[in-house]
């Protein structure tokens, strides 16, 4: 019997269990902290369509790319703030770690996130200089 995969948003649960109830059917995060760590393993994984699924229509691009060489090697997620403003609006402060070419960074952002009918959806956030 082989081990469950440790999921990538760093709780201390299995990809199925955590995010993958998310990015692999159509059960929508709960929160938009939930969102957040999906979306952070759906870029580890290079899921393009639920990224862009979980992107707000109005500020959500074309295609994102994720095969474009070089690759990030995505290292770890600290989520440092949860907030939400009101029942439809919350952020997220985060810290993405990566690295791309051996060389390490971070993505310090605040993300901001609407719900709209029952769903949550990234709109949009501020990189924060490190």
């Amino acid at each position: 019997m082989s081990t469950p995969l440790p999921c990538p948003c760093g709780r201390p649960y299995s990809y199925e269990d955590c995010c993958g109830r998310y990015t692999g059917d159509d059960t929508p995060a709960p929160t938009a902290e939930a969102l957040m760590r999906s979306r952070y393993t759906a870029y580890t994984l290079a899921q393009e369509p639920y990224l862009l699924a979980t992107w707000h229509p109005s500020t959500r691009p074309a295609a994102l790319d994720l095969n474009t060489e070089p690759r990030p090697k995505w290292l770890g997620l600290q989520v440092k703030r949860y907030q939400e403003t009101d029942g439809s609006h919350a952020e997220v402060e985060f810290i993405a770690r990566y690295k791309i070419g051996g060389r390490a960074h971070r993505l310090h952002e605040t993300s901001r996130f609407v719900r709209e009918e029952g769903q949550w959806y990234y709109l949009d956030g501020d990189i924060k200089e490190s």
